[in-house]
């Protein structure tokens, strides 16, 4: 923002501009993994007794899920998801019983939502301890409230800025002219 003076009108004005769509994307985002680990939390109510049929493969997962197989693997090795291990002739396997489903979509929707890997180990953490993702809710309400703060702070900054910028806007016409 300081450089803001000196970028021409059109460069100023679009900076500006880009600081709202990026908030916008975070709010979508977060508005998705919000409506994404409601519905996880509904499907706890209603779940009937799993059955074996309800595993699925590494590579199942990572289609269901639209990642990467070697994502699901990282995330894994940070305590995100708990899949269990199959021993077979040709080594061993893994395969994801209902609950590890459960974390690696709350795990895709909170990164997906910008959330950092510290961040979702603290969720997946407070919803293996109580069994509930309604502190990953709260997490994504307040996440919500302080995007709309970001984007009120702007929006009052923006008459500020229509200033800064008017300045370059009558230099640059006195250069043209």
């Amino acid at each position: 923002m300081r450089g803001i003076r000196s970028l021409p009108t059109d460069q100023a004005t679009a900076l500006v501009s880009s600081f709202h769509a990026r908030l916008n994307q975070e709010r979508e985002q977060a508005l998705a993994a919000r409506e994404a680990l409601q519905a996880i939390h509904n499907e706890v109510e209603t779940d009937a007794s799993p059955v074996a049929a309800d595993a699925m493969t590494i590579t199942e997962l990572s289609q269901a899920l639209e990642v990467r197989a070697s994502t699901l693997r990282f995330w894994e090795q940070q305590g995100l998801v708990r899949p269990e291990r199959i021993i077979t002739r040709a080594g061993s396997v893994r395969r994801y019983q209902l609950t590890a489903i459960r974390e690696a979509r709350i795990t895709a929707a909170l990164r997906a939502a910008g959330y950092r890997i510290p961040d979702v180990q603290k969720a997946i953490t407070a919803i293996r301890d109580l069994d509930d993702a309604g502190h990953s809710l709260e997490a994504l309400d307040a996440r919500l409230i302080a995007i709309a703060q970001r984007g009120l702070a702007l929006i009052r900054a923006g008459a500020t800025l229509a200033q800064i910028i008017r300045p370059i806007a009558e230099k640059e016409r006195q250069r043209q002219s």
